[in-house]
């Protein structure tokens, strides 16, 4: 394997694979890590011996179909949570899964389909197919899988009688919520709440959280030219028939290559990919241009500084030309990294400077956080990063807080029941689970996992991309919060399918990127084993 491991050479070959294991002497290997050399015959030794094994060791077994990794720091610190690495027993996805997504073709279009899952089996940091297939699991349900499948402190949850009405009752929240409702609101969402906003509502998705806060925004806005929140007749009539002054023709900026969910309004927003907008009517709103920053970063600063000033100078001339056209800008959406779009990062610098113009044009400045939430770069909100001293007006959440919803200031709370809602608003078990999830974040101290492990991760990422150039291009990321370019969409899919084979799923964002959103229980030794992994799919891609 390693023609320089050092190991006798004339040792017969089922004794003689060498294995690289991460030790704490120095060795020349190649990988992200710095391996000591290990034979087949040696590792068996150690552990049919009893001999300890150090944490920071990966001992290596190779099975019929593939490989199968398995962590001594897994073992001794996540018994309950982990398997103890990938299993493969066919392609993915296998027989099963194509009968499954035959059956389903049948009644909708499933194209979109990777595979079927068991998500009995599934534990941890691994997704469980439903052909046996386990897989190290970087995608975590598109972003969505907070402290990993099947947690243990989410089962116990699930299993006190205590909680099953709330599984079992789904309140019409607006107009019916059970007792504790507001206590609940108070020990999950409210206990983090971000800067300067009191205020919550709940929804189901990340679509209705952006829908309804575009909602929110332009009757603040309406009321703020008005001077009072007193509709007159007029508005009260033409509304009714989508007419001005009742329906206003505010506009909300966006930029290019956000994307901010697929209801009418987020859809006018969303600007990641053609396929989810092609046939759909849809509104004259701005759409600013969002920085392409030039990697690596300390190498391009003038040409990245040039590049934001350009971007916030556009948005500056769209709003001046949109209230001319009377289509008033009444609200600025940002993802704090565009993360469909391609995982496309702007500096601190370019947030701050955007939210001074938002506030100097007199407009709402919405932080989209749906993806970035909930700790995936290493703070609980990625905006934290901006160190705003004008907090925003509001910060919309789904995916990995389980439920979705807005924060935002007074300001923008409804002026009138009814104005902002639906049946459910939200969902009273998904705030059991996610002050549950919350619990588990401060008490195993994740947001620090999420920081260190992310490092590692970026830092074999890196190293990857000086070894493999011709594949791997412009990493970069915030935490586990990390990507790099692929030369074209073809070789990203190739990389993904291969990498899944392998037993790892990753997901792909923008036109040629490969993205990695793995949960908060992500350690160092799942980024070492991945790496591991990911640098054969590339040393065997052809």
């Amino acid at each position: 394997m390693n023609s320089g491991c050092g190991c006798n050479a004339g040792a017969p070959k089922t004794s003689h694979l060498c294995l690289p294991v991460p030790g704490r002497d120095q060795g020349s290997g190649t990988l992200p890590f710095r391996p000591s050399w290990k034979t087949v015959d040696e590792l068996r030794s150690i552990v049919d011996q009893g001999d300890t094994v150090e944490p920071d060791i990966l001992i290596i077994s190779f099975m019929a179909l593939g490989y199968r990794y398995i962590s001594q720091a897994a073992a001794k610190t996540d018994v309950q949570l982990d398997y103890d690495g990938p299993l493969m027993k066919t392609e993915v996805p296998g027989p099963r899964s194509r009968e499954l997504t035959k059956q389903l073709s049948e009644i909708q279009n499933a194209d979109a389909v990777h595979f079927f899952c068991n998500y009995e089996e599934s534990r941890g940091n691994y997704l469980v197919d439903v052909d046996g297939n386990r897989m190290l699991d970087l995608y975590s349900q598109i972003s969505s899988i907070p402290i990993g499948y099947n947690h243990p402190a989410l089962l116990k949850l699930l299993q006190q009688p205590q909680n099953l009405s709330a599984f079992i009752n789904r309140p019409a929240l607006g107009i019916l919520p059970p007792e504790n409702f507001t206590a609940k609101l108070e020990e999950s969402l409210l206990s983090v709440a971000p800067n300067g906003m009191s205020q919550i509502i709940t929804m189901a998705c990340g679509s209705c959280s952006n829908e309804n806060a575009f909602k929110s925004i332009f009757m603040w806005y309406r009321n703020k030219e008005r001077g009072h929140s007193k509709a007159s007749k007029e508005e009260l009539e033409t509304c009714m028939i989508n007419q001005f002054p009742g329906c206003p023709d505010y506009s909300i900026l966006s930029f290019m290559g956000g994307f901010h969910g697929r209801t009418m309004g987020c859809l006018a927003t969303t600007h990641s990919k053609a396929i989810h907008k092609l046939d759909i009517p849809s509104f004259d709103w701005p759409i600013a241009p969002f920085p392409r920053l030039k990697y690596p970063l300390e190498d391009f600063v003038k040409e990245n500084q040039q590049e934001e000033a350009h971007c916030l100078e556009e948005v500056e001339d769209l709003i001046v030309k949109y209230r001319k056209k009377k289509k008033t800008v009444a609200g600025i959406i940002v993802e704090p990294i565009q993360s469909e779009g391609g995982d496309n990062h702007a500096s601190d610098d370019f947030f701050r400077k955007l939210r001074e113009i938002a506030r100097k044009h007199g407009c709402a400045f919405l932080v989209d956080e749906v993806q970035t939430g909930c700790g995936a770069t290493g703070k609980f909100w990625a905006h934290q990063y901006w160190g705003l001293e004008d907090p925003a007006d509001a910060v919309t959440f789904s995916k990995k807080m389980l439920t979705g919803g807005f924060f935002h200031k007074e300001e923008l709370r409804p002026d009138a029941p009814y104005r902002i809602f639906n049946t459910w608003l939200g969902d009273p078990s998904k705030n059991l689970m996610l002050a549950e999830v919350l619990n588990v974040i401060k008490r195993e101290n994740l947001l620090s996992n999420v920081v260190h492990s992310g490092q590692v991760l970026y830092n074999g990422l890196q190293d990857l991309q000086a070894r493999y150039p011709h594949l791997i291009s412009r990493v970069r990321g915030r935490g586990t919060f990390c990507s790099f370019d692929t030369p074209s969409d073809a070789i990203r899919n190739k990389l993904i399918a291969n990498a899944r084979n392998k037993g790892v799923v990753l997901g792909g964002s923008g036109e040629r990127s490969i993205r990695f959103r793995p949960t908060l229980v992500f350690r160092e030794h799942h980024a070492h084993l991945f790496l591991n992994i990911f640098d054969g799919v590339l040393a065997d891609f052809i």
